[in-house]
């Protein structure tokens, strides 16, 4: 028997005993379960914590649908885009040291970095990297990573270069992960470790979460992880877990309810970890949480209408807001079958880590409100309804959209060249090349550095295509439209995704490629 595992666990009950009496933990549980059940979510990992003790980590439901095996308060679930906090706190801890500052240009440290401005790629800054304001577009360049790609992870920092800006400088917010993985890149660089060895050693391992890895698909030596699941053509089960260790910078990370919690009460402490240690200091706090790029406050749907903030932010790896006159800090995370928030209330030191193995972002959203709602001692809104009908509004309207989309007004049938004209090999500044091939009467479409963007051209309209994946999970099909000169040859070909539902980082709208030199 593990003895170090006893004693944890020995003093994890009597934490939650002080923390919570079993009538508030018996509330939660069945909150849980409502929520489950009303979005068809396999398994949910929950950590809740406050005033440093641990007053919840438990595991709901089933690592895999139709089995019985239970998830519990060390399962592991990917947390995604919450993973970016963790190389937030990476970057402090080198701050702290002297090794780097906030506001120094990222060149100093990496000499090679070049975005596609040469003022840009002058200017942006270590915390420019963390907040979404460099002036690239939303998911730009993702598609050199998502699906899982050849290149690696340098590779993918140095083609940054050639993808263009949607935007000025620090004029504008729009989400982006590659960032993230040049902020991994510059832990390297000054500390001579890998993000991934840098995270281990210098976060999990004084926190004490000694059960999460940083890899994606790595379920670590005890094997207890939540199968990744998502609705597929209208049926909830289990997909594919993804397995590029690219990204793991932007969302590498899988933890448990139980780790989660002690990274709660580490961020709410100013850095304090057991046995009154600091892996940080409050002033790389205050440096955490401030925040540095403004978020638009718009009107959310009338169910929701408690939720909408006086103010709305960016800071570094977090998001900053107000609920109801009380400030949080919360992010998201998303991966294939993955989806989770964590929320932070300083004022109560309060954090909550809701995990699930589904992808229904109501199942998180409405049990983190649910729980805030108790704790913040406002009247209970059932926000399991709210939810409910949202999204069902929101479906409505999105699948309402991808009709229209779908209508054919072009009368001619077939395309403006024989297919096999098609052919070739097509190529994109960042991306790299895309194959078209003529077989048995078809185009078959390769994008050549993604192995999973493998498909096939069906003929829609005005001289465009529908490439249809032929992994149906990927749920990414994708216009493909070219253009002719006026010789009849093909000139350029881009790319936009069918639906309004893709997640973004499939961003083919930023792909423009042009007919690849014979070699």
């Amino acid at each position: 028997m593990n003895l170090h595992r006893c004693a944890w666990l020995a003093v994890f009950c009597v934490l939650l005993v002080a923390g919570a009496s079993a009538q508030q933990t018996a509330d939660i549980d069945a909150l849980v379960e409502r929520v489950r059940a009303a979005f068809d979510v396999p398994g949910i990992s929950l950590a809740v914590v406050q005033d440093g003790k641990v007053i919840i980590a438990k595991g709901y439901g089933v690592k895999t649908a139709g089995t019985s095996e239970k998830v519990d308060a060390h399962t592991l679930f990917g947390i995604a885009s919450n993973t970016k906090l963790f190389t937030a706190t990476a970057l402090a801890l080198l701050v702290e040291e002297g090794k780097l500052e906030w506001d120094a240009p990222v060149v100093r440290y990496l000499p090679w970095f070049q975005l596609s401005d040469p003022y840009v790629t002058r200017e942006l800054t270590v915390r420019d990297l963390l907040v979404h304001r460099s002036g690239l577009g939303l998911g730009a360049g993702d598609l050199l990573w998502w699906p899982p790609s050849t290149y690696s992870r340098n590779e993918i920092a140095r083609r940054l270069r050639h993808v263009p800006l949607k935007t000025s400088f620090r004029s504008a917010y729009a989400y982006d992960n590659v960032l993230y993985l040049v902020a991994g890149e510059l832990i390297l660089a000054v500390s001579g470790l890998s993000w991934e060895d840098f995270v281990t050693a210098r976060i999990l391992a004084p926190v004490g979460m000694t059960e999460s890895t940083v890899r994606h698909g790595d379920p670590g030596p005890a094997k207890n992880v939540a199968t990744p699941h998502a609705s597929i053509r209208g049926t909830v089960r289990p997909v594919k877990s993804f397995d590029s260790d690219n990204t793991n910078p932007a969302g590498g990370i899988n933890a448990s309810a139980a780790d989660m919690a002690q990274w709660l009460i580490t961020q709410l402490d100013s850095g304090r970890v057991a046995g009154g240690t600091r892996l940080f200091s409050p002033r790389s706090t205050r440096q955490l949480w401030g925040i540095v790029t403004p978020l638009a406050i718009g009107d959310p749907a009338p169910e929701l209408a408690a939720l909408k903030p006086e103010f709305n932010g960016y800071a570094l790896g977090i998001q900053v807001r107000d609920l109801r006159g009380v400030k949080i800090l919360t992010h998201t995370g998303g991966l294939p079958g993955y989806v989770s928030r964590v929320t932070m209330v300083p004022k109560l030191k309060l954090g909550i880590a809701v995990l699930t193995n589904q992808e229904s972002g109501a199942a998180f959203e409405s049990l983190t409100y649910l729980i805030l709602d108790r704790f913040l001692k406002q009247p209970t809104t059932d926000w399991v309804a709210a939810y409910k009908r949202v999204g069902a509004r929101r479906d409505s309207i999105g699948a309402a959209a991808d009709r229209k989309t779908m209508v054919r007004t072009d009368s001619v049938t077939t395309p403006p060249l024989p297919l096999a004209r098609y052919a070739g090999t097509y190529t994109d500044p960042w991306y790299g090349d895309m194959t078209i091939t003529h077989e048995a009467g078809k185009l078959q479409i390769s994008m050549t550095r993604t192995p999973s963007l493998q498909g096939w051209l069906e003929y829609w309209q005005y001289g465009s295509f529908i490439a249809r994946w032929s992994d149906p999970e990927l749920r990414a099909d994708a216009f493909v439209m070219f253009t002719l000169a006026p010789g009849g040859t093909i000139e350029r070909v881009t790319m936009k995704p069918v639906s309004g539902e893709t997640d973004f980082s499939f961003d083919f709208q930023d792909l423009s490629f042009t007919p690849a030199p014979r070699r």
